[in-house]
């Protein structure tokens, strides 16, 4: 496992970008960095903090969670306002976030603010932004949001439940719509945080607080279980010319010093799944 980068507060939202490389943003000290293709890094958003998913839009720029949904234009520009937050219903920002095969986004909300304030946690739900720009709730009772992914045939959508120790699926309608939630996946020895899908149907779900990286089989067996160095794991995704490269990202929590947060990158033995581009229309 080789270490590309260091010196983060807490990395989240890692996203390939197959023209410009790894985007992953540092929710704690605000930014958005890419590590290019000779891992040099560069900065490509400034300032914005609580960013915990990320997706391309097929306009060039890129929509990134925290207080809203917004995008990022390409190049600069004013951001664009995708989904609000609403603090009077109890929404006060979003974490992860994904895209399905169509275009849609998929995010998960917050009720509380997660880090670095001493809140009651409280439940929150999933939205989908559909093509058109609208959004709606498709999913109720998340006890902290986290990774989200869809399978490769795009008939469920998987998503981390931080807060319950476990991974949810529901089964995909044609419109976006999902059905009732189940258990995909129980987690003992840390809390499920962010997550990948493999071509296989694999799934890769980062373990914060417990150093690791936990493969699932399809139906929901575990597969292998990977071991990191720094034990606040916070997300993974696949990158690289053949999807094989294996990105692991970490926080500093655990870890014995401020801005320990790191890009690691290994080598796997499945390709990853293509991430869709957003599709939706922007106001």
């Amino acid at each position: 496992m080789e270490n590309l980068a260091t010196g983060y507060g807490l990395i989240e939202g890692p996203v390939w970008d197959e023209d410009r490389g790894l985007i992953f943003s540092d929710v704690i000290n605000g930014g958005v960095f890419c590590l290019g293709p000779d891992d040099g890094i560069s900065q490509i958003i400034e300032h914005r903090r609580g960013i915990g998913g990320m997706a391309l839009h097929e306009n060039g720029g890129i929509v990134v969670s925290g207080r809203n949904i917004s995008l990022k234009p390409a190049g600069g520009g004013d951001t664009v306002l995708l989904l609000p937050d609403d603090p009077d219903g109890g929404r006060i920002g979003f974490n992860d976030i994904t895209t399905d095969a169509k275009g849609r986004i998929y995010a998960g909300a917050l009720s509380f603010r997660p880090v670095g304030h001493d809140e009651t946690p409280k439940p929150a739900s999933l939205y989908c932004i559909d093509l058109d720009g609208s959004a709606r709730v498709v999913g109720e009772d998340v006890m902290l949001t986290n990774g989200l992914g869809v399978s490769p045939d795009g008939s469920k959508l998987y998503h981390s439940e931080s807060l319950r120790n476990r991974v949810r699926v529901y089964d995909v309608a044609a419109n976006g719509d999902l059905g009732p939630h189940r258990t995909f996946a129980t987690i003992e020895g840390g809390i499920p945080d962010g997550l990948a899908v493999a071509v296989d149907g694999s799934l890769w779900v980062a373990i914060a607080d417990g150093g690791c990286i936990e493969v699932f089989e399809p139906d929901g067996r575990l597969r292998c279980t990977i071991p990191c160095e720094q034990p606040m794991v916070t997300s993974v995704c696949f990158g690289g010319v053949d999807l094989m490269d294996f990105y692991i990202v970490t926080g500093s929590r655990g870890a014995g010093r401020d801005n320990a947060g790191t890009v690691f990158r290994m080598r796997a033995d499945v390709a990853g799944l293509p991430l869709a581009l957003a599709k939706v229309a922007l106001p």
